[in-house]
């Protein structure tokens, strides 16, 4: 008799009403089938597919704007280059014409072109 009173009390346990429960469950009266299961898959899958694209794209898309930033970067140093070289010239005819030796030179009195 011990283990029937012991069962009635358990089923009587589980039925009542406890504290911050919920008396009321709901059930879902639909649900999915193996079909919608693998259509909700393929489009996650698809999803994720066009994230990871858009992400190559906008790398791909700073990769050209490097490309184009190191070629105009490379374009200037030649610039440069050409330009101190330049002023090296200029700055060198200056020191000529303003040396000794070019202050005692004469201008020639007059000067012939071949045509």
């Amino acid at each position: 008799m011990s283990d029937r009173h012991n069962n009635t009390f358990i089923s009587r346990r589980e039925n009542a009403w406890r504290r911050n429960q919920n008396t009321v469950a709901f059930e879902h009266s639909t649900r999915l089938g193996p079909v919608s299961h693998t259509v909700l898959v393929a489009m996650m899958v698809a999803l994720l597919g066009l994230i990871y694209l858009t992400q190559v794209t906008k790398t791909s898309g700073y990769g050209y704007t490097i490309e184009q930033l190191n070629s105009q970067k490379t374009e200037l140093v030649a610039k440069k280059s050409e330009l101190q070289v330049e002023s090296a010239r200029l700055k060198s005819l200056q020191k000529i014409q303003s040396s000794e030796v070019a202050a005692k030179l004469t201008a020639p009195a007059s000067t012939d072109y071949i045509h």
